[in-house]
């Protein structure tokens, strides 16, 4: 559980800022049939949450911007003009012991559709294709590179694929799934509940919702069959991050299918607490000190047939694990 909310929280920010949920029907748009939706609030990801994680290590803020500026020089697109990104993600089953996660980004801003393909053909350096899907221009570009999406979070690109869906509206991600996109269209294609359940928090700058299947779960190896049972009665999950002056705080929700299953599954996650305390003494610093706050501020609630999972941690704790 520990690590569980050191990941989660590493990967998710937000500022205590007070902003209006955006509306479903825009956040859907373009969007394809998904398991699960992720929105992140770009702006103030990257001109408010970042700066206060970060405010306290010049160094590593200012790598975090060369990376947001990294992007741009490989893409020929500014992250900064984005407003909102969407992010739909499907599981696939390639293997019977293997699953896989495609994704698409629906970036949301200040778009010029006209100047982008000249934007993406001059950074791409020839490095780059085009191809036409239903009256669509797709721009693939070879990058071949690690980077850091929004200056934060490490992935390989091989090829990324970039269409401009209308004015205002991006899609990038693999060639099949920005063609998913368009064919979506702007009435998209994600089932309203999970785009209602990433939404649901109107103060945060990322929230989440997501379908959890029976074999999606069935592939997890969690080592005990206890919990392999409390896990599996799961139906859904959803969450968001929000923030004091100095602390980034965590809401994380599983939807059972029963109330028995809830208060089950809370009973094995205060049960993991219990443990996972009792390995902070062999954890290094600065994880051990993140590791002890998220555990001391766990709160552990059962409402029907959900189980809400509350913590928080000091920004500065937080700040001290980037690299």
């Amino acid at each position: 559980m520990a690590s569980l909310i050191v990941s989660v929280s590493s990967l998710l920010f937000a500022q205590r800022q007070r902003t209006s949920a955006p509306a479903a029907s825009d956040v859907g748009n373009y969007v394809p049939a998904s398991d699960a939706i992720a929105v992140v609030n770009v702006k103030r990801m990257l001109n408010e949450t970042m700066p206060m994680i970060l405010g306290s290590d010049p160094a590593k803020l200012a790598q975090a911007n060369a990376e947001v500026d990294k992007f741009k020089t490989k893409t020929g697109i500014d992250p900064r003009s984005f407003d909102r990104v969407v992010f739909g993600l499907r599981y696939t089953y390639p293997t019977p012991n293997t699953t896989k996660v495609e994704s698409v980004a629906i970036a949301h801003g200040t778009i010029n559709a006209n100047g982008l393909a000249s934007a993406v053909r001059l950074a791409a350096n020839g490095k780059s294709r085009e191809e036409k899907y239903r009256g669509a221009n797709i721009i693939i570009v070879s990058i071949n590179d690690q980077m850091k999406v929004l200056g934060l979070f490490d992935v390989h690109v091989s090829d990324l694929a970039i269409c401009a869906l209308d004015e205002n509206s991006l899609a990038l991600g693999t060639l099949g799934n920005v063609k998913a996109a368009i064919d979506a269209g702007k009435r998209g294609r994600a089932p309203a509940d999970l785009i209602a359940l990433a939404t649901r928090d109107g103060n945060a700058v990322a929230g989440f919702g997501a379908n959890l299947s029976g074999q999606l779960l069935g592939k997890l190896d969690v080592g005990n069959d206890t919990l392999a049972k409390d896990v599996s009665s799961i139906k859904q999950a959803y969450g968001s991050v929000g923030s004091t002056q100095s602390d980034v705080t965590m809401m994380l929700v599983a939807r059972t299918d029963s109330a028995d299953a809830a208060k089950n599954l809370g009973d094995t996650v205060e049960g993991l607490r219990q443990l996972g305390s009792m390995f902070l003494g062999r954890m290094a610093q600065p994880r051990k000190a993140l590791a002890e706050s998220a555990l001391n501020n766990l709160k552990v609630t059962a409402r029907g047939n959900e189980l809400e999972v509350r913590t928080q941690v000091a920004a500065a704790n937080l700040a001290a694990l980037m690299k």
